[in-house]
């Protein structure tokens, strides 16, 4: 019972990141942008309405970002409905090695980027996979 409780948990983050990653994939469209423009706006405070997230590099990263992203959830819950029945410690260890790569890169990237502010909220999502995880002993990273 109690691998079925987690592997729902895993299940339920790995939708949270398919669906952000959606979110940002579709606002690649600038009428469907105003979620992530303001996420944006918070991020790169003060919230003054100056980021429009408009040019057409920017909307083509974030379709790729976001392509990715949901497709990092849909793997993750993959291996969760597939893999965790068989080996709960392996998902959580690939699993957190993965969240731990993107996690620095994309935190040490931000920060260089003049944008601290994202590396710390980029500890939400390690937050929930280690919730999610919490009952499945310690990874082996």
């Amino acid at each position: 019972m109690e691998i079925e409780r987690t592997q729902i948990w895993v299940q339920l983050a790995a939708a949270i990141v398919a669906a952000v990653g959606l979110v940002i994939a579709v606002a690649a469209w600038p009428p469907l942008a105003g979620p992530v423009v303001f996420l944006a706006d918070m991020i790169l405070w003060p919230l003054d309405g100056a980021q429009t997230l408009a040019a057409p590099e920017t909307r083509v990263f974030m379709a790729i970002s976001g392509g990715m992203m949901a497709g990092w959830g849909v793997t993750l819950w993959k291996l969760a409905v597939y893999l965790m029945p068989k080996d709960a410690a392996a998902v959580r260890q690939i699993t957190m090695t993965g969240l731990y790569c993107w996690f620095a890169v994309d935190s040490i990237g931000s920060v260089m980027a003049g944008v601290p502010l994202n590396a710390i909220v980029n500890i939400s999502f390690v937050a929930l996979f280690l919730l999610a995880f919490r009952r499945t002993g310690p990874a082996r990273v």
